[in-house]
């Protein structure tokens, strides 16, 4: 149900910035006590709204059809007894809507969470490439985590604001000693940061073989970067024997396979007693071996592949727990970043810790910590059985496929960056979004279904909604565009206006007024109430308006980075981007399996329309602009 929704990450529509860094204790519940409650918006709104955004995306037949059940809906009492089952459930609840949609969206989700639903991170490539700056880079990066760590701890994270109203700070609380576990018909996320006794130890993978470390000293203070490396040469020199067999394989299946797999590997108590300790491990390092080497045009894409899943049973997608919450990979060849598993987080908070991570590598170690005694890192054994055995073997034929599958296109468009719109008064944004709108319509000749992801962290335990790029009034401009008889000042306002509507949509999404997530609460009340489920859920144009063929994201950092993540819809694209200053870095993934799309095509075609669009806005008489 809803399988397109496991992928979309919520994002600031602008920058995010820091309120406090004071520490008072208890400051999160506090905080989070201060924060609104979602509202649910009044139905009649919603379903105008909704008819409103099908104009562009089905035929006229078919929205005059949905619009008799639009309605009945309305007129038969139905839509009324369900908005009044919601507004009870809101009244009982913190978040009307997290419950469901940690389950819906995440939880009951059952393809793989490899490519289908964990995003990707790639990093600037760093400039080691031997086994010394690798194991020194991760050890870093393990002590800036760990840095961060110590304001989730002590409550110290500066509250971040959006258009002067605090966020909720929540899912910083959840990423950390978090895991997804697999279940026959529904998974489960268990967190261990709240334990009376939290885990001091995170999993370090190489070799595809897994071993405990400890990052605390029996007094509670963190290890040091030196001590880290030291410990991470000795886990080296444990793992290099290459006949083990790749256990975290396993976590890359379908979820009801993985479930079944799973019971069988913890039967054993040696292989359950690794498991949780993986589970409760604060965070994941993964030990790379060196990508296969391709040019440098291919470079960026061929790491996002990397992130993504590992590139198949042979190279480095046994050296990975899909399940684990956060996994940074740091290969030897200077390739690095990071996989997470979506169910806990979107992707700002792991963008805001991957940004503090990454400057904390770049500062010089002032002082040589001394080399003190530490206890051999624990080398987590499994038992592999003839039947876990076949298990992983089938799990290795299934990623390969997926992995020959994923086509990704990872590009920098380097001809201007957010501060070419800004210039002209435009979202940076809302300039993108338009520009997809037209670049799909260049390829395809229609307009289609496109989720871009917004934040609800305004309000207590928020998470997303959508913003539908696909509006009337961007429709109005592709074709505007594409129309040789118009001239180019009726196209500049016919763009002005397009982008003016996206940001004005944004401003709705994130101050809970959307109508994605309230029409999935209308129909899930209606499966709770045990009632039939109502027309407008069974119609052709609600199919429609839920197969997104774009899912998007804005995900901003500091670093220059970009995130990425696998379409939603067999015949789609997920494209997200990283609006820097003079620059842009996109990623473009699509399936091989599909031959209607190609995500270099659309990275080709994205190109030219951001192009064309800065020529227009230039030729347009400056006085009008």
């Amino acid at each position: 149900m809803l399988a397109f929704i496991a992928k979309n990450m919520g994002k600031p529509v602008c920058c995010v910035k820091p309120v406090s860094l004071m520490k008072l204790p208890g400051r999160y519940l506090a905080h989070q006590k201060t924060l609104p409650h979602l509202p649910i918006p009044p139905l009649q709104q919603t379903l105008d709204k909704y008819m409103l955004a099908l104009k562009p995306l089905v035929s006229q037949e078919e929205w005059s059809h949905t619009n008799q059940l639009v309605e009945e809906f309305q007129t038969s009492g139905v839509g009324e007894r369900l908005q009044k089952g919601l507004e009870r459930r809101a009244k009982k609840t913190e978040n009307w809507l997290s419950d469901w949609w940690l389950q819906t969206a995440y939880l009951e989700y059952r393809l793989p969470v490899t490519v289908h639903s964990s995003p990707g991170v790639v990093l600037p490539k760093q400039d080691f490439e031997d086994r010394q700056g690798q194991l020194r880079f991760a050890a870093k990066l393990i002590e800036g985590v760990l840095d961060f760590k110590s304001m989730i701890d002590n409550e110290t994270l500066p509250v971040e604001n959006l258009g002067g109203k605090p966020l909720c700070m929540n899912q910083y609380y959840q990423i950390l000693s978090s895991c997804r576990i697999p279940g026959p018909k529904r998974d489960s996320v268990v967190n261990y940061s709240q334990a009376k006794k939290p885990p001091t130890h995170i999993t370090v993978v190489h070799n595809f073989q897994f071993f405990e470390l400890d990052v605390y000293h029996s007094d509670g203070t963190p290890l040091t970067a030196d001590h880290i490396f030291n410990q991470l040469e000795k886990i080296w020199g444990t793992s290099l024997q290459t006949n083990k067999e790749p256990i975290g394989i396993l976590t890359t299946n379908h979820r009801n396979s993985w479930a079944k797999a799973y019971n069988n590997l913890i039967r054993d108590k040696t292989n359950k007693e690794s498991v949780r300790s993986i589970q409760k491990s604060i965070f994941t390092v993964c030990l790379d071996a060196p990508m296969p080497r391709v040019s440098d045009d291919h470079y960026k894409s061929r790491v996002a592949a990397q992130m993504l899943h590992g590139g198949g049973s042979r190279l480095n997608s046994g050296n990975r727990w899909f399940d684990k919450t956060l996994q940074f990979i740091v290969a030897e060849d200077g390739s690095c970043g990071l996989v997470y598993e979506h169910a806990p987080a979107e992707g700002p908070p792991i963008v805001a810790l991957l940004d503090h991570v990454v400057e904390y590598t770049k500062k010089p170690d002032l002082v040589r910590s001394p080399m003190i005694p530490l206890p051999m890192p624990k080398k987590l054994r499994f038992n592999i059985t003839p039947e876990i055995k076949n298990d992983i073997e089938k799990a290795k034929q299934n990623l390969n496929i997926m992995v020959h599958d994923l086509d990704i296109k990872v590009f920098v468009f380097n001809a201007f960056g957010k501060n070419f719109p800004k210039s002209q008064k435009l979202s940076p944004d809302a300039f993108i979004q338009v520009a997809l709108q037209l670049a799909y319509y260049r390829m395809y000749g229609r307009a289609c279904s496109t989720y871009e992801s917004a934040s609800l962290r305004m309000f207590r335990l928020g998470r997303t909604d959508t913003i539908r790029s696909a509006s009337v009034h961007s429709l109005e401009f592709v074709q505007g565009m594409e129309d040789s008889g118009k001239k180019n000042q009726e196209k500049v306002d016919l763009l002005r206006k397009a982008v003016q509507a996206h940001r004005a949509y944004t401003d709705m999404a994130i101050t809970g007024k959307a109508i994605d997530r309230h029409l999935l609460g209308l129909k899930l009340q209606a499966i709770e109430d045990l009632v039939s489920i109502p027309e407008i859920f069974m119609d052709t144009s609600y199919a429609i308006a839920m197969h997104f063929n774009l899912s998007t994201s804005q995900v901003p950092a500091k670093t220059d980075c970009v995130m990425c993540f696998g379409p939603v819809v067999p015949d789609g694209y997920g494209i997200c981007y990283n609006p820097m200053e003079e620059h842009i870095n996109f990623a473009v993934s699509a399936f091989n399996s599909c031959a209607d799309t190609n995500a270099a095509r659309m990275a080709h075609y994205l190109e030219n329309t951001l192009l064309d669009l800065k020529q227009l806005i230039h030729h347009a008489p400056k006085s009008k602009l």
